[in-house]
């Protein structure tokens, strides 16, 4: 089987045109040896042919449907993965027999990204306990194709995927400009992949952990003191900031602020509020606060994210 990254040396970025014509496109585009994306836009009634992939490669997948739906198939382990609309997913793959299968019951727009395992060894921290790290070591084993993470789609996300699309291969220096918003959005997504340490707890703080978490995940727009969080975790204020950071590597305060600033990216995407309301709704009085915070954050204000 040949490998599904070009390794071509007088080449830096290639775009393949699977399908095109006035309104519709299914373009393959190489931004650089390691990192391929699959830029797919078909109108309703069109009947596209399933993509198929087969090859040995270990790579990290990421799926992005803005509208319609579609499903990966795996043939290896025969598996099915249905992806819906405004939904973003990662996979890892060390080995690919995998059918791109388009649902045309309507408007189809979707991004794939391909991202391969010698990219991803460049950023190895060492730290087996870092995400970059353990997928990668994930990507060493012998599996066909695993799911690690799904999400709601969100306006950060379409911001950068934006960014690489609307690149041209006679723009300058393209191949490194799409590659650095490549990594834009590896960060991005990487970031909200949840992984414990494998750290030794006791039941106690497990306890202790998942209760804290799981009523500042129902709560974190209008949280309890520290005071009252601890009392409902059945424990003192001191023990429960300790064991909190211990398990998750953040306070609680800035646990929350990540979690306002999360819904708020949601929020952007669906353009239905101005950025003063936005974040009213998340927690924050002031609107010039939560922008700094959110730019703080995510590297972008708000604003940017709800132009069209």
């Amino acid at each position: 089987m040949n490998s599904f990254f070009f390794n071509i040396t007088d080449t830096s970025y290639k775009i393949t045109n699977i399908l095109k014509n006035k309104k519709e496109h299914i373009r393959r585009v190489d931004i650089s040896n390691g990192i391929v994306y699959l830029d797919i836009s078909l109108e309703a009634l069109h009947i596209a042919k399933p993509l198929h992939v087969k090859n040995l490669d270990r790579m990290l997948v990421i799926t992005v449907v803005k509208k319609g739906c579609i499903f990966l198939k795996d043939n290896i382990e025969n598996n099915e993965y249905k992806i819906t609309k405004s939904r973003i997913d990662v996979f890892v793959s060390s080995r690919q027999d995998i059918n791109i299968n388009i649902n045309n019951s309507g408007e189809t727009e979707v991004f794939v990204l391909f991202i391969a395992d010698f990219i991803l060894k460049r950023y190895l921290s060492l730290n087996k306990n870092e995400i970059i790290d353990i997928l990668y070591e994930k990507l060493q084993s012998e599996l066909s194709f695993e799911v690690i993470d799904t999400r709601p789609l969100d306006a950060l996300s379409l911001y950068i995927i934006n960014k690489i699309t609307v690149s041209k291969s006679n723009d300058h220096l393209n191949s490194i400009k799409c590659e650095h918003n490549v990594l834009e959005l590896l960060i991005h997504r990487l970031s909200l992949v949840n992984i414990i340490d494998k750290i030794e707890l006791s039941n106690d703080e497990k306890c202790i952990a998942k209760s804290a978490k799981d009523i500042l995940l129902k709560s974190f727009i209008n949280p309890p003191t520290i005071e009252i969080l601890a009392h409902l975790c059945a424990t003192n204020e001191t023990k429960l900031q300790y064991t909190f950071k211990k398990v998750y590597k953040t306070t609680i305060h800035t646990y929350i602020q990540k979690l306002r600033l999360e819904k708020a990216n949601l929020l952007l995407k669906e353009q239905c509020l101005n950025i003063g309301q936005i974040a009213k709704k998340v927690g924050y009085k002031h609107q010039g606060n939560f922008s700094k915070l959110f730019f703080e954050h995510y590297g972008v204000y708000p604003r940017d994210l709800l132009k069209k």
